[in-house]
């Protein structure tokens, strides 16, 4: 097996179950007796909040770079960012990077394809939202990436950072978050919602909402699995 280099905190709500995820996931598959070797780097979510704020892009290409580092260095062989909105500098970090990276949004794109899906709504920070990054991949596959409304993805972004990062699961937040939803599928035609922030699975799952949830966490950690596994 490859040993796995995870880099968490981003926020730490969702890089508990990233390890538990990996640890189980790995578990099930090779059997009872064996766990995967993991290092985990946990950084600061709010320094890559501020990063993203202020356009800071190499800065934040460099404080990730040095926690991959700090992974390699520990033996590592392959790494993983636990978190949606950091992959806006992925392109230009995994060109630096002594050990090769297994993209979150590479492996989302990866199941819609395998689902059919053409057309997805899209929720997450503000960075993912608006940003070109995340749905570059999807357009490239031929599937069509919406997002929000304006004052949604305001909505939607002040709920992650104030709530959810925190582990403060509200009932009236899931509802705007399911509202959301509900007219994106009535307006924009979406088939399924991407979970683009790795909190958000902690109000929004497929029991609730309208149309499937494709949760990029537990895509990317049945991902990361793989890669450990192929070792």
């Amino acid at each position: 097996m490859k040993k796995l280099g995870l880099v968490g905190g981003m926020g730490p709500e969702s890089t508990v179950p990233y390890y538990r995820g990996i640890i189980y996931g790995v578990r099930e598959r090779m059997g009872e007796n064996v766990l995967p070797f993991l290092s985990l780097e946990s950084v600061n979510v709010f320094d890559i909040q501020r990063f993203c704020n202020e356009g800071r892009y190499e800065e934040l290409t460099a404080y990730l770079l040095a926690a991959v580092r700090n992974l390699a260095a520990a033996g590592a062989e392959v790494g993983a960012l636990s978190a949606n909105t950091p992959h806006i500098v992925f392109d230009q970090l995994k060109k630096q990077t002594p050990i090769p990276l297994v993209s979150i949004i590479e492996a989302a794109c990866g199941e819609a394809n395998r689902r059919g899906l053409t057309r997805l709504g899209l929720m997450g920070t503000i960075f993912t939202m608006k940003g070109s990054f995340f749905q570059r991949p999807f357009e490239e596959s031929g599937i069509q990436v919406i997002s929000p409304r304006e004052d949604e993805m305001e909505y939607i972004n002040e709920k992650i950072y104030t709530e959810l990062e925190f582990a403060d699961v509200r009932e009236e937040t899931q509802e705007g978050l399911v509202r959301i939803i509900r007219r994106m599928v009535e307006e924009d035609g979406i088939q399924a919602v991407i979970l683009g922030c790795t909190e958000l699975p902690l109000a929004l799952n497929d029991r609730i909402s309208p149309v499937p949830c494709l949760d990029t966490m537990k895509i990317h950690v049945q991902a990361l699995v793989e890669e450990i596994i192929s070792g």
